[in-house]
């Protein structure tokens, strides 16, 4: 599986992003995805993170009630929306692939990767 992230850029606090990856492989529609970021001098840190089939959805506490993934198997491609985000949401996320039929909060778990994309909230 390759994956390719796009769509961050500079926005101001309270402004949104939608992130997209798409893949390339078979496998997609059989693997769990996750976001993840990181940010200058900070370990990577999970973001959110669903299951093969959409059904189960997972996000990490900074994220909840602003951030919503969401995938499209037919175009191979999971989201990422992002609303009133926060000068500390700005990192770079990546988005990740598990190989198999689950989604998992720790990075380790996670066989593919995209390149990244920046996400930069100005204050």
């Amino acid at each position: 599986v390759q994956l390719q992230a796009c769509g961050g850029g500079l926005v101001m606090a309270g402004g949104s992003l939608r992130l997209s990856c798409a893949a390339s492989g078979r496998t997609f529609s059989n693997s769990g995805m996750g976001w993840f970021r990181q940010a200058p001098g900070k370990e990577r840190e999970f973001v959110a993170s669903i299951s093969w089939s959409g059904a189960s959805t997972f996000y990490a506490d900074s994220g909840k009630g602003r951030f919503t993934i969401a995938r499209d198997n037919a175009k191979n491609t999971v989201y990422l929306q992002m609303i009133s985000l926060k000068p500390e949401d700005t990192a770079v996320y990546y988005c990740a692939a598990s190989g198999d039929s689950y989604s998992y909060t720790d990075h380790t778990w996670y066989k593919y990767w995209g390149q990244g994309t920046l996400v930069t909230v100005s204050s």
